[in-house]
């Protein structure tokens, strides 16, 4: 691994082939264990979407009325109009928490498992399995959720501060920036505002991620408090900035990969799970159009952890050893110095 300034190539832990080595070693444990969390995590998920649907069962009974009384009167007539959508929003919002909060939950046990995992592997601990991973996973499990909830309010403040100033511009709310009109080309100033200013702000999501990326391992092996070790994930990544900026933004575009192939993939499901919802709604088209609408996204996230995050996860937890490695050995000639 490179790191800036006149620090040498050194590669502590193996780098890529010590991350090789520990998948390689340890995979029917550590994709077992990945294995078993994707299944939750789907069954979770689909618990929490089929509660949604059962608590707005009545509301979408109601928007199905009030439209077929205007189609039967030959009324013009709005979808969700008559205060239909309020509980539908209400609804929606509870059952997006929930699903990010499994997210936090997933993202953190895999983190912390791989961590483990890496430890183990360096400390050459010898045969690994499921329950053992398990066991020394939930440990530290406390620790981890914190340091992952606060780097994931850290990562959702860029992202939002990027969304706000989009939904300023797009709303003619930023003075001397006015909103392209149809048909003609956008001024400079929109162009910079409207839409280089924000993905310049979105971009600093992976990076801060990249920076705070090794904070779970951090937490969990040397025994650091949530904020001791977001603070010791950026001391130790200072050393490979982009390095740590390269690794977190290929994570990035990966998930993005397997987001937008699993869509794909997921699109020819829409009609036998569309029917299958009709059958058991009574042909209620409101409901059933808002879950083919979901079904794809809902795929291609629960695609995530099995494909991507083992990946993701073994790479810092790498990452972690290799630069904590590096740090002790700087530490040791510093002392070994003469005066």
């Amino acid at each position: 691994m490179a790191y800036e300034g006149n620090q040498s190539a050194e590669q502590p832990g193996g780098g890529i082939g010590g991350l090789l080595g520990v998948v390689r070693r340890y995979c029917r444990a550590l994709y077992g264990f990945t294995l078993g969390v994707s299944v939750l995590t789907a069954v979770l998920g689909c618990a929490i979407v089929g509660g949604g649907f059962a608590a707005t069962w009545d509301a979408f009974e109601r928007v199905r009325d009030y439209a077929d009384r205007n189609i039967a009167n030959e009324d013009s007539y709005v979808a969700y109009a008559d205060g239909g959508l309020d509980p539908l929003v209400r609804v929606g919002f509870v059952v997006l928490v929930l699903l990010l909060v499994l997210g936090l939950l997933v993202v953190t046990v895999l983190h912390t498992a791989y961590a483990v995992g890496d430890a183990h592997a360096t400390r050459d601990g010898g045969p690994l399995t499921v329950r053992e991973v398990w066991r020394r996973t939930r440990r530290r499990f406390p620790a981890a959720l914190a340091v992952n909830a606060l780097t994931g309010l850290a990562v959702g403040a860029v992202v939002m501060a990027g969304l706000v100033l989009f939904s300023l511009v797009d709303g003619n709310k930023v003075p001397g920036v006015e909103t392209t009109p149809l048909g003609e080309t956008a001024s400079w100033q929109y162009t910079l505002v409207g839409w280089v200013l924000p993905i310049a702000i979105w971009c600093l999501g992976p990076l801060l991620y990249s920076r705070l990326a090794l904070a779970t391992a951090e937490t969990v092996l040397e025994r650091r408090s949530p904020f001791v070790a977001l603070y010791r994930s950026w001391v130790l990544t200072r050393r490979a900035r982009w390095y740590t900026f390269g690794l977190g933004a290929l994570g990035m575009v990966a998930a993005v990969v397997v987001f937008v192939l699993g869509r794909y993939a997921a699109a020819p499901l829409d009609h036998p799970v569309g029917l299958g919802m009709l059958w058991l709604n009574d042909d209620n088209v409101w409901m059933t159009g808002v879950l083919v609408k979901i079904l794809p996204t809902a795929v291609a996230l629960l695609l995530l952890p099995p494909v991507v995050m083992p990946l993701v996860c073994a790479v810092f937890a790498r990452l972690h050893g290799d630069l904590r490695a590096h740090e002790e050995r700087e530490e040791s000639n510093k002392t070994a110095a003469p005066a």
